[in-house]
C-alpha cells in the first residue's frame, strides 16, 4: 500500500510540474517592449512560483511587465483563430496553469493559438494599478499585439477572442465591453489596430452584472459556471437578459456542481463534469461561431 501511495504521489507531482514546464518550452513576449504606461519605477522582479505544498499551481505575482506566453497548435490543425486566455486569481496572483498555460494547450489541440496573458495585480499587497485602467490596458494592448503581428503567428486578424477565469473573466469582461477601432495616426503601429474581440468567453467570472452597459457592437460571447458558485451563477443569470435584449448572440451553461476555480486540472480529484469536460462546450461554440474553419 505504501508503495502504491508513493507512486501516486510521484505521479501527482509530475502532473503539476508538467505544467511549469509547459510554459517554459514556449516563448513570452512583452506587451510594450520598452515597459508598460503606469509601471514606471517598478523595478520588483516578477516571481513565478512553481506548485508546491501550499498550492497546487504555477502561481505568478508582481507583474510589471504584462506578457504573453504564446502556444501555436501543429500547422497542419491550425484554423487561424487565436484567443488570449486571461487567468484567475482574485487580482493577487495570477494560477497560470490550470487557467492558462493548459488551456492553451487544449486550444492547440482544436487548432486555435493560445497566448496566456500575465496583466497587472491590482489588488496584490502594496499595488497602486487598477483592474479598468491597467489589467484592461494589458488585455486591449494583447489584442492589438496578436492582430500587429498575425502574419509572424499565422493568425486571422479577424478571429482573435479573449476568454478569462474568475477574476480574468473580469477582465474578459471589461476587454468585451470597452474597446476602440486604435488609432491610425498612432506613433506606435500596434496602438494603430482594433482592441475589439472577435469573440469572448466568460470562465466563472468574478463581475456583477450591474455595472455593465453592453454595447451593440460587443462580440459574441460564451458564459459557463457551477450553479453552487454563487457569486458567477448570480452574475450570470444577470448578464444573460442584458446580452439578449442588446442583440447579442450568446451561449450559457450553468453546471448543476462544480464550485469555483476548476480550470482545466489534469490531475483534478474533482470528478464533476464541469471540472472535466466543460472545455468541450467551448469547443463546440468556437466550432459553431464558425472559429475553427480553416482559412
Amino acid at each position: 500500500m505504501r508503495g502504491r501511495t508513493l507512486c501516486a504521489f510521484s505521479l501527482c507531482v509530475f502532473f503539476l510540474l508538467a505544467g511549469w514546464a509547459l510554459a517554459g518550452d514556449h516563448p513570452e513576449v512583452r506587451l510594450w517592449a520598452n515597459g508598460a504606461p503606469g509601471s514606471e519605477g517598478k523595478t520588483a522582479s516578477e516571481v513565478d512560483e512553481p506548485p508546491n505544498q501550499s498550492h497546487g499551481y504555477l502561481k505568478v505575482t508582481s507583474v510589471h511587465n504584462p506578457s504573453l506566453t504564446i502556444f501555436l497548435p501543429a500547422p497542419e490543425k491550425a484554423t487561424g483563430a487565436a484567443m488570449v486566455i486571461a487567468p484567475g486569481g482574485g487580482h493577487q496572483f495570477l494560477n497560470f496553469d490550470q487557467e492558462g498555460t493548459y488551456v492553451a494547450d487544449y486550444l492547440n489541440s482544436i487548432g486555435v493559438a493560445g497566448f496566456v496573458l500575465k496583466y497587472r495585480l491590482a489588488r496584490e499587497p502594496g499595488s497602486t494599478y487598477k483592474v479598468d485602467v491597467d489589467a484592461l490596458g494589458d488585455a486591449q494592448r494583447a489584442i492589438r499585439l496578436i492582430r500587429s503581428r498575425a502574419g509572424e503567428w499565422h493568425v486571422n486578424p479577424a478571429r482573435v477572442g479573449i476568454m478569462g477565469f474568475s477574476a480574468g473573466g473580469e477582465v474578459t469582461a471589461l476587454a468585451a465591453t470597452r474597446f476602440d477601432a486604435g488609432r491610425p495616426d498612432a506613433a506606435d503601429p500596434i496602438e494603430r489596430q482594433s482592441s475589439r474581440p472577435d469573440f469572448d468567453a466568460l470562465i466563472y467570472p468574478g463581475v456583477r452584472a450591474e455595472t455593465y452597459t453592453i454595447p451593440k457592437d460587443m462580440p459574441v460571447t460564451f458564459m459557463l459556471c457551477a450553479d453552487n458558485d454563487r457569486g458567477p451563477s448570480t452574475a450570470l443569470a444577470g448578464l444573460y437578459p442584458m446580452l439578449k435584449a442588446a442583440g447579442i448572440r450568446t451561449e450559457v451553461h450553468v453546471y448543476a456542481s462544480g464550485g469555483h476555480g476548476f480550470g482545466i486540472n489534469p490531475n483534478t480529484k474533482n470528478p464533476s463534469p464541469v471540472a472535466t469536460t466543460w472545455q468541450l462546450r467551448l469547443g463546440a461554440w468556437l466550432k459553431d461561431i464558425g472559429m475553427l474553419k480553416v482559412n
